[in-house]
């Protein structure tokens, strides 16, 4: 009895040894991702796009020589869950959060890791979410205000369209999006003459789509969530819509393109990334993506992938694991893909955690994005 009591406690011993020692040799990253509901194909393509960076890192060694550990969790497309497992994540001490995509569950759930000074890379693109001062919060895509004024310049100068009717999904990245463009179609000239509701998860669009033939704009600008925008795609074609299509990422995003099929061509979008840009690096991600999972991701796996090399880049700048001293160092990081190679593009961040990097105007066709053309960031211009 007392030889099992020995060993019970060498054991006991042994184990309060080897914990603390496991959790010196990794860096603890929680995933919050869009696995089921609306969201399912962006929160797919982010948490592929965050796991292969991170098979990457560990496989050459790791960040300042600790392995990443990762978890993965299921938002349900629900801003309520998403909070609650930003909550988890917090209890579970993690160094850094990636995810929410959508923008509405983002808005609840960045609030719990502000409270604990947690770095959070997130995939929203409403401009709500840098706005309100939160230094923890860190985009991997453009916001609506940077990105609208690029698709608003097309439609006034690319297309000559006089006025515009716009087709967006009501709720905060959409209600967002609509907002943005608007103001960015009004500054160039261009009038709204419809403004056309539709629902996160709409399925028929039969009527939005006629509300849009009947407005007889120059343009329609359609600005919903992946699934509905091949939805929309399909319902216009079968409409016989025959004007100029417009949209920002989530118009021709890779999933839009397949799901769509042939009424996804001649659809024109400002995107911020795409695996078809002429850049040798992103064609190396697209090629890697593909073997690993066996399909062709969209501009979400790309953020996700990015975002994880850039909390590297900024843990080794700050050259210790400090959540707080690497959240400071990555306001104002500019980092160059020739010596960080998985950022793909030469980025920079501000200091409201809004990101800038060249991005592209794309059509699709055949299947796939062609790019049109490269638009230099804007520190460039």
């Amino acid at each position: 009895m007392q030889l099992i009591r020995r060993t019970l406690l060498a054991a006991a011993c042994a184990a309060a040894f080897v914990a603390p020692a496991f959790a010196q040799n990794v860096v603890k990253i929680a995933g919050l991702y869009e696995l089921s509901g609306p969201g399912t194909t962006s929160g797919t393509n982010f948490k592929d796009g965050v796991q292969l960076a991170i098979k990457e890192i560990n496989a050459a060694g790791g960040i300042l020589g600790r392995k990443i550990d990762a978890t993965v969790a299921d938002t349900q497309s629900n801003p309520g869950v998403a909070k609650g497992l930003a909550s988890k994540a917090i209890d579970d001490d993690v160094f850094a959060v990636f995810g929410p995509v959508f923008s509405g569950s983002v808005m609840v759930s960045m609030n719990e890791t502000r409270r604990a000074e947690i770095p959070n890379f997130v995939g929203g693109e409403a401009a709500a979410i840098t706005k309100q001062g939160n230094p923890y919060v860190f985009r991997t895509s453009f916001t609506q205000e940077t990105a609208m004024p690029k698709v608003a310049r097309y439609i006034a100068n690319g297309l000559k369209a006089k006025n515009v009717a716009v087709m967006y999904v009501n709720n905060d990245f959409g209600k967002g999006g609509r907002d943005a463009i608007t103001k960015a179609l009004a500054d160039v000239g261009v009038k709204v003459v419809a403004d056309i509701s539709t629902d996160s998860g709409q399925i028929d669009f039969s009527a939005p789509v006629l509300k849009a033939k009947q407005a007889n704009a120059d343009a329609l600008f359609v600005y919903t969530n992946e699934e509905e925008s091949a939805r929309a795609l399909r319902e216009l074609r079968k409409q016989g819509y025959d004007k100029p299509l417009v949209g920002e990422t989530t118009l021709t995003g890779q999933k839009v393109i397949e799901l769509a099929g042939d009424a996804a061509n001649g659809a024109t979008a400002h995107v911020g990334l795409t695996i078809d840009a002429p850049n040798e690096r992103m064609l190396a991600f697209k090629a890697k993506f593909y073997k690993e999972y066996n399909y062709f991701c969209d501009h979400n796996g790309i953020k996700g992938y990015t975002g994880v090399y850039l909390l590297k880049a900024a843990i080794e700048k700050v050259g210790k694991f400090d959540r707080k001293a690497v959240a400071s160092a990555l306001h104002g990081l500019s980092v160059k893909a020739a010596t960080h190679p998985g950022v793909i593009l030469d980025v920079s961040i501000d200091d409201k955690g809004d990101l800038d990097r060249e991005s592209y105007l794309v059509e699709a066709k055949n299947g796939r994005q062609i790019v049109k053309e490269v638009l230099p960031a804007l520190g460039k211009k």
